[in-house]
């Protein structure tokens, strides 16, 4: 693709600063780096992850209203964290995080433990511990 023809199609990186980077060719036939704000078939392919996300979300939302599942289990997916990642960053074990998922288990957690992952999870330890709506 030569530099003029990197696509720019302004969706979801409308007011940040990140952008893709891709390489093209330019006038002298060399490669190099071109910013790009977009491309359609891209953004299309992130919006239809993003509605599976969101829809896993408003899954999870319901068993915590229900009394399946703790916030800890929403806050992770919607910080795109599974359990092995959620494990990594905190340093708890997966089987630990599979515990505080249990509601029960996860409102008697001490302030230490939720302080730990509000940071990983970058929200408020109250943010943490109240059912979003």
């Amino acid at each position: 693709m030569k530099v003029e023809e990197v696509p720019q199609d302004l969706k979801y990186f409308k007011g940040v600063v990140i952008r893709d980077q891709e390489y093209a060719v330019d006038e002298q036939g060399r490669y190099k780096m071109v910013e790009s704000d977009g491309w359609s078939p891209k953004n299309e392919a992130l919006e239809i992850t993003l509605d599976a996300i969101d829809e896993e979300c408003e899954e999870i939302l319901e068993r915590i209203r229900m009394g399946e599942t703790s916030p800890l289990e929403y806050h992770a997916a919607k910080n795109l964290m599974d359990i092995d990642l959620l494990s990594t960053y905190s340093g708890f074990s997966k089987r630990t995080i599979r515990k505080h998922f249990n509601p029960k288990v996860f409102a008697n957690l001490d302030k230490e433990v939720l302080g730990k992952y509000a940071d990983v999870l970058r929200i408020t330890v109250d943010e943490l511990t109240s059912i979003p709506e």
